[in-house]
């Protein structure tokens, strides 16, 4: 009868899209599984997983040679080499010896292991030709793949990876899993441990559950076909991976694509080891980084999250820690949904333009907390590319020396936006900095610093309020805006020292006089940053100030 060891599997990249966003997990964007229909299809359908168990031809590795009586498998001294498709399940141990797949004819090659150890100089298991192949770990086994000097697992061939077993891999020299074509992984609990890269798919890595362990000293997971726009990509949809690399811990040529499942990553020793010449990022693309759900934990010491053109979150959970920047696209950086936490970096976020219409996002960085940089123009200059816009969400950012840092225009039209600049640098440094014009249309904006802005505040659009203490206050300092006869519009508790602080609020009108107090409490809700609204008012009124002057 049918066996059917895995009942729900992918029948092409468009399909996992669909079961991502309408099954009871779905992401909270689109953007991934919108960039990953877009891209080569993935090999994988449920029909490789449907065999008949009276078909399966049995291999016996006997740890210098094999015993079958199967007419597709060969035995020459410790190489057993599968000649036709079809399903081979294998247990034993295989000592100096190698599986070799090398069938030239069409249909899949399923290779089940059922408690396999094969250690070789070169590969344990290399298909060197195959139509397709799956490897499928058989419940309740561990499996052992180990080379000295090859990679663990090498496949000429598309591949995939399922079954509920577990799969140890040692590649001394080189890759625990290399494939010239696709690799998919769907199940199984794979542990690698790789002199260079992890598990690597040149055309594409699909990850769509499992759980995976590496250490590599190259990348971790890695696809990197530069001759096809629409391969060398990685996906992630499920599962869990924890990856240790020396280099890049996720890396596509192209996109590096998360719609679901868990990413545990360190790169190049992590946060505290400065970045060297060898790129060791988290999450690195060279088009698109889409993040759509899922969660993505980054220590790296090269930046978090990293594309030489775009990024995109709409949804998920993701948190860096770095010695670089936190995220970081050559071109623009949006985020519509999902959590982005940068808890240390160099500069948080850093693009062309950076774009936050909702989600949360939060940063901490010792230069600048956001940074809209054209490198085509100098420092001072203005840029009329170079774009921060801010119309929705709750931003909260602490830079070192600037919060939100524009070598063009800086908008703010909606969301609320709570910035901490320098608590020891003033003049040209701040909480807002732009080289362009800053227009504030919409939404709270909380800023402070040595300056809470060095731009201009402007002159039309949302009412503001400016107060500049005549010394530095301490961190801790609580600060209300309230009206004159005494309700509470914001209450503010800075987290750093600062002199200036600006206040931007819907009830804010130009041309009437508010009162700014110190000390007291704040209460009511904590938006983050230390910024409250609601509460009760407390303190000691220190001045009164019109809006829209300073």
């Amino acid at each position: 009868m049918p066996s059917i060891p895995r009942l729900v599997a992918p029948v092409a990249l468009a399909a996992t899209a669909l079961a991502l966003l309408t099954g009871p997990a779905q992401a909270a964007g689109t953007a991934a599984a919108t960039a990953l229909a877009a891209n080569q299809a993935s090999h994988d359908s449920a029909a490789d997983r449907v065999w008949n168990e009276a078909d399966v031809a049995a291999v016996t590795l006997t740890g210098s040679s094999a015993t079958t009586t199967s007419s597709g498998v060969t035995v020459s001294g410790s190489t057993v080499t599968v000649t036709a498709a079809g399903t081979y399940r294998f247990s034993g141990t295989l000592t100096s010896g190698q599986i070799v797949v090398n069938s030239t004819g069409t249909g899949i090659v399923r290779i089940l292991l059922n408690g396999v150890t094969v250690t070789n100089t070169a590969a344990a298991i290399n298909i060197v030709a195959a139509d397709e192949a799956l490897v499928y770990l058989q419940a309740g086994t561990t499996n052992r793949l180990t080379s000295s000097t090859g990679n663990a697992l090498d496949a000429a061939a598309d591949l995939t990876i399922d079954g509920t077993g577990s799969l140890n891999l040692t590649a001394t020299a080189a890759d625990g899993v290399n494939t010239a074509d696709g690799l998919v992984v769907d199940a199984g609990t794979i542990t690698v441990t790789a002199g260079d890269d992890a598990l690597r798919g040149k055309d594409y890595l699909i990850v769509n559950g499992g759980t995976i362990t590496a250490t590599a000293g190259g990348d971790g997971l890695k696809s990197d076909n530069a001759e096809d726009t629409t391969r060398g990509y990685v996906y992630v949809g499920g599962g869990s991976a924890n990856i240790t690399a020396t280099g890049d811990a996720v890396t596509g040529q192209t996109d590096v694509l998360l719609a679901g499942g868990a990413l545990t990553l360190k790169s190049g020793g992590g946060s505290t080891v400065t970045p060297g010449e060898t790129s060791a990022k988290g999450l690195k693309a060279g088009v698109l980084v889409a993040i759509s759900g899922g969660t993505a934990g980054v220590n790296a010491s090269d930046d978090g999250v990293h594309s030489d053109a775009t990024v995109t979150v709409d949804g998920g959970t993701t948190t860096v820690a770095t010695a670089d920047d936190g995220v970081h696209a050559e071109g623009t950086v949006t985020v519509s949904a999902g959590t982005v936490n940068v808890t240390k970096s160099y500069e948080g976020v850093e693009g062309l333009k950076v774009y936050v219409t909702g989600g949360s996002v939060s940063t901490t960085a010792s230069d600048d907390a956001f940074n809209a940089s054209d490198p085509t123009y100098g420092e001072m200059q203005n840029s009329p590319n170079a774009l921060i816009s801010i119309t929705g969400g709750t931003v909260v950012v602490s830079g070192g020396t600037d919060g939100l840092d524009s070598n063009g225009a800086l908008s703010i039209g909606g969301g609320t936006v709570v910035v901490s600049g320098s608590a020891t640098r003033g003049g040209g440094e701040g909480g807002l900095d732009s080289n362009g014009a800053l227009t504030i249309t919409g939404g709270t904006l909380v800023s402070s610093g040595i300056s809470a802005s060095t731009s201009t505040l402007p002159t039309s659009g949302q009412g503001w309020v400016s107060y500049t203490f005549s010394a530095n206050q301490a961190a801790g300092t609580v600060v209300h805006l309230a009206t004159t006869s005494g309700t509470q519009l914001a209450a503010y508790q800075s987290t750093k020292a600062f002199k200036q602080v600006v206040f931007s609020l819907s009830g804010v009108t130009r041309g009437t006089t508010y009162a700014i107090r110190t000390g007291g409490t704040v209460s009511g809700t904590a938006v983050g940053g230390g910024y409250y609204t609601g509460g009760t008012l407390s303190g000691t009124q220190v001045a009164t100030v019109t809006a829209g002057t300073r």
